[in-house]
């Protein structure tokens, strides 16, 4: 079985050899290539606070990684979750030393999972949670479809759209617990708030967030 293993393994990255995430020059093995370790725009503070909320982030939301994440959400790179999620459980470990008790994500609407095909938040959230040998938990479900937060620059309107839109899931405890929340990218922090308020009023402990990048205003 091992053998057939390695040999279907092999098969595949001959025929879909690795890529670097961000650049796409394919490598030998699967990560972020050299020169987009040495260039990409890493975040030079991942911890921040949004409000009374703690986020991490691996990388500012420009450039390639911009380019990257909307391959990601909508051009179908599922594969890209991978190498993705590394580096942001690489950047929980370093942000928050005192662990977590739960990891889940900040998920879309049934309407756009449909239209997408999947949840870009929960594919983080499994890839990371695949490094550390556990599964992510749904704990919160959107049940108003809205319009995308990427097509929204105003800070308040973002609040808005988001207001009252995601509910705790059936039968979820959460109580005392803290809670490792994933998402892809953070611009306000709307979405993680306003998720992060859902799980607090169900008696959760603490919320730490994670996403891959940030975006920051210009000239900031």
């Amino acid at each position: 079985m091992r053998k057939l293993t390695l040999l279907w393994t092999a098969m595949v990255d001959w025929l879909f050899p690795p890529k670097c995430p961000f650049c796409q020059q394919v490598q030998e093995a699967q990560g972020v290539c050299p020169v987009c370790q040495k260039t990409l725009p890493w975040e030079p503070q991942p911890l921040q606070t949004m409000g009374k909320l703690s986020c991490a982030s691996a990388l500012r939301y420009e450039g390639l990684v911009r380019e990257s994440v909307h391959r990601l959400k909508f051009r179908g790179a599922r594969y890209l979750a991978k190498p993705m999620g590394a580096l942001m459980a690489q950047t929980v470990v370093e942000s928050y030393p005192d662990g977590f008790d739960v990891v889940s994500w900040a998920p879309v609407s049934n309407k756009r999972r449909r239209h997408r095909g999947y949840d870009q938040g929960q594919l983080l959230a499994k890839e990371m949670c695949a490094l550390w040998d556990v599964v992510p938990q749904k704990l919160l479900q959107k049940h108003t479809h809205t319009p995308a937060q990427s097509g929204i620059t105003d800070s308040a309107a973002r609040r808005g759209n988001v207001l009252g839109v995601y509910g705790l899931c059936k039968d979820i405890n959460v109580a005392g617990k803290r809670i490792l929340l994933v998402d892809d990218v953070a611009t306000t922090g709307s979405t993680l708030q306003e998720c992060a308020r859902v799980l607090e009023e169900a008696g959760a402990k603490q919320v730490l967030c994670i996403t891959l990048a940030k975006t920051h205003k210009r000239g900031g």
